[in-house]
C-alpha cells in the first residue's frame, strides 16, 4: 500500500485496518511455520504496510495536540 493512499483513509478506519493487518501477519508468519507460506516476502512488505500506518496515526495524533495545545495558549491570552 502506498503513503498517498494510507493518507486519505480516516484516522478510525486506519486503526481498524491496522489491526486486521496485525491479525494477517499472525496467519502469515504460523503459515511459513508450517511451510505452507511460499511468498515469504509478503510478510516483510505486510511488516512495512503496518508500520507506514502506524506512522500516519501518530503523526495525526501529534497534530491534533499541537493544535489544541495552540487553541488552549490562544484562550489564556486573551
Amino acid at each position: 500500500m502506498k503513503i498517498q493512499d494510507i493518507r486519505e483513509i480516516k484516522t478510525p478506519e486506519l486503526i481498524k485496518q491496522i489491526e486486521e493487518e496485525k491479525k494477517n501477519l499472525t496467519d502469515m508468519k504460523f503459515a511459513h511455520q508450517l511451510k505452507q507460506l511460499t511468498n515469504t516476502s509478503k510478510i516483510k512488505a505486510l511488516k512495512k504496510d503496518i508500520a507506514r500506518m502506524m506512522t500516519i496515526v501518530n503523526e495525526r495524533s501529534i497534530q491534533e495536540k499541537k493544535s489544541i495545545s495552540a487553541n488552549s495558549k490562544e484562550g489564556a491570552k486573551s
